[in-house]
Order: C-alpha cells, then sequence, then structure tokens
C-alpha cells in the first residue's frame, strides 16, 4: 500500500458515529451530538428542481469543470453575496467542499511543502495535506483571541517552505468568526510571504448575533489573486447527501484543480448540478427559518453547558458547533467521550481530532429536546466524574 497512508489518523467523528448507531441497533436511547449535517430537509423547491431534469434527460456528463449554467450560478452568487468577481473558468464544481480542498491540496502541495493550519482544525485537513505530500504546521489559537489566528503567530509560522495557509470561517469545530480587520491582517502576511489563501467557507450562512461573514478575497485584487475559496451547498441548503461543493480562485490554481479532478471523480450527478443551481437564490425563506432556529439552539446549549460546574465554553459565532473545554475532569477527551457515550449514551466527538485534547465537539444540528436530554445526561456524568 501507499505508505503516504500509515501517516493518515482515520475519522474519530465516523468511529463514533458508528458505536452510536451499534448502541442504537441494541435498543439504548442515544443523544447524537457528532453529526455534521443539518437536521432540516433539503428545500423542496430544490429537489423538484433536480427530479425535472433528471426526467427531462439531464443525466449525461458535464464538463470536468461543472455544468457551466451552475457555474454561472454561482458566479452571480459570489458577484452578489461575496463580492467577489469570479467568471465561470475561474469556478470548479465538485463532490463536495471536501472534495473541493483535497483537489486543491493535490494541484498545490509538491513533497515538503508546509500549509500552516490554525488549531482547534477541521480534522480533515491536515490529512488532505499529507495525502498530497505536504506537511501541515500547526498554530495553537487560545480563548483570549476568540479561538482565532492573530497575524503575528501566522507571521512567525511561515517559512520558505509555506505555501498556503487555511482558514476556516465560520469554523468548524469552534464557530468562531473572523472580522474583516483580522481578515485583512492576515491576508497581508500572507500577500507579503506569497502564500495562498485556502478559504473554507461552507458555513458562511450560519452566523448569529448581528455577526457578518466576510470573504477574505473581497478584501482587494492582490489578497484575491492569492485566495482560493471554497464552499458548497451542504450546510446552507441542507444538501449534505447531495455532494455539491464548489471553489473559486486564480485560474492556474482552478486550472490544475481541473486536471486533478478530471483523472480522478469529475463533478456530481448532472441532476443534482441542476438542483444546485435552482437552489442559489431561489431558497432563502428556508434558509433563514433554518438560521434562526440555529441560533436559538446555540443560546440554549452555551447556557447549558455553562451551567456545568467544571465545563468553560467560548460562545461560538457562526457554524452549529460548540468546543467547550472538559479538561478539569483529568480525563483526556477519548476518554471522556468514550465513557459518555458508553455509560450515558451521548456521542459528541473527542477533541484531540481537532488538535485540542482538552476539548469536546458537540453539534446542535439536532431538535431542543435531544438538547435538553443530552446535556442533563453530560451534567449527570460530570457529577460523578
Amino acid at each position: 500500500m501507499n505508505r503516504t497512508l500509515e501517516q493518515i489518523q482515520p475519522s474519530l467523528t465516523l468511529a463514533i458515529t458508528s458505536r452510536a448507531k451499534q448502541l442504537k441497533a441494541e435498543g439504548h436511547s442515544v443523544c447524537t451530538f457528532s453529526a455534521g449535517e443539518p437536521d432540516f430537509d433539503t428545500p423542496q423547491s430544490a429537489k423538484d428542481a433536480c427530479v425535472e431534469a433528471m426526467l427531462a434527460g439531464r443525466t449525461k456528463y458535464t464538463p470536468s469543470a461543472g455544468d457551466l449554467a451552475l457555474r454561472e450560478a454561482i458566479c452571480a452568487k459570489l458577484r452578489a453575496e461575496n463580492g467577489i468577481d469570479a467568471t465561470p473558468d475561474r469556478v470548479i464544481v465538485s463532490c463536495g467542499a471536501k472534495h473541493s480542498l483535497a483537489n486543491a491540496f493535490l494541484a498545490l502541495c509538491n513533497p515538503g511543502d508546509e500549509v500552516v493550519i490554525p488549531a482547534p482544525y477541521w480534522l480533515s485537513y491536515p490529512e488532505m495535506v499529507r495525502i498530497a505530500g505536504g506537511v501541515p504546521v500547526f498554530v495553537s489559537t487560545t480563548p483570549e483571541t476568540g479561538l482565532k489566528i492573530t497575524a503575528e503567530q501566522l507571521e512567525a509560522a511561515i517559512t520558505p517552505r509555506t505555501v498556503a495557509f487555511v482558514l476556516n470561517t465560520p469554523c468548524n469545530p469552534t464557530g468562531a468568526v473572523y472580522g474583516e480587520a483580522e481578515l485583512r491582517a492576515l491576508a497581508e502576511v500572507c500577500v507579503r510571504h506569497g502564500v495562498y489563501i485556502i478559504a473554507d467557507e461552507i458555513y458562511e450562512r450560519l452566523v448569529y448575533d448581528g455577526a457578518r461573514h466576510v470573504s477574505v478575497a473581497a478584501l482587494g485584487p492582490e489578497i484575491a489573486e492569492q485566495t482560493l475559496t471554497v464552499n458548497g451547498f451542504s450546510k446552507a441548503f441542507a444538501m449534505t447527501g447531495w455532494r455539491m461543493g464548489y471553489a473559486t480562485g486564480p485560474r492556474e490554481f482552478i486550472r490544475a484543480m481541473t486536471t486533478v479532478q478530471s483523472h480522478t471523480a469529475g463533478p456530481p450527478a448532472t441532476f443534482a448540478q441542476c438542483g444546485g443551481a435552482f437552489a442559489l437564490g431561489r431558497c432563502e425563506a428556508e434558509v433563514r427559518a433554518m438560521v434562526r432556529a440555529f441560533a436559538e439552539r446555540r443560546d440554549r446549549i452555551v447556557a447549558l453547558l455553562r451551567g456545568i460546574p467544571g465545563v468553560s465554553c467560548v460562545e461560538p459565532r457562526g457554524a452549529f458547533y460548540v468546543f467547550p473545554d472538559i479538561s478539569s475532569f483529568g480525563l483526556g477527551s477519548q476518554e471522556f467521550a468514550r465513557r459518555l457515550l458508553d455509560e450515558r449514551h451521548v456521542a459528541l466527538v473527542p477533541g484531540i481530532a481537532f488538535g485540542s485534547d482538552a476539548n469536546v465537539r458537540l453539534s446542535y444540528a439536532c431538535g431542543m429536546d435531544e438538547i435538553e436530554e443530552g446535556i442533563r445526561r453530560i451534567r449527570d456524568f460530570c457529577k460523578d466524574l
């Protein structure tokens, strides 16, 4: 087998999910906070558009970079909502934002190239970099900075081998949202050193408390020429199973990613792309209703967690995760998660998977009743500890 895979860690999220399903199959009531997908259904109008496209014969191949009509719709969305002046030749449609990111690292990294990743981070970033032959370089953040990397930290982490910096806002797992001034400071460092910004904006619509998502690529043409913006349909439109992601950036970067994609997977199913094109700009009511529900759940789960003695929690400003600190109980995050699942039947993800063994991640993409019951069980578990 490829020796690179010896460095790759299996997904702890999938392991937890598998164990939770086993417990449910045995008849146990399991409260699940591990899922990284909305519990809402895809808007009906988008599903109808997909079915209509299939029945109309939209079942053949599209270009390797994706259907032109979808890429044009993505460009219109990026210009109107993000301030990014994209054109179809600078857009690639992939099988989910994860696929877009994998294509990006495969296109960019030469053996030994370094990619700076703020920690906590989404667990797949470093593994993608390693698969592509690169070296992930982690920079730890703190609650004092809202679990966000500073320009000074980024400057210190860059070496002659650095090719990219991963910027995830809103962030999985912390829910941190970067403001315009913070983004501009980080971008200036990258421009000065000739480092690409890989901006993962998949949670852009899920922001709360009046927070505003800002796309770093919109902060100036010089920054845009060094930024790859990655997004998709899974979170905002509850289309996780559709496998619809996209990226926009410099032409040579998109061209390289298209070369990778043309020899590996190709874009999503043609009729799914038609449904995605319809969803852009036409499902706002459903998106806003989902965001309102997530905001209410966020408020409740943070309040409940902060009511548990020994647990501290930075309030997330975006996405649908909380990342409480459980280090006061003297257990590592894997042991904490394993015992919680086995003893109280609550599934969450160990923080070590995201680069912080002091924390655990809970998704509030679940109903309010499950939040109430699940946090009650966590409170009882912590009390016993």
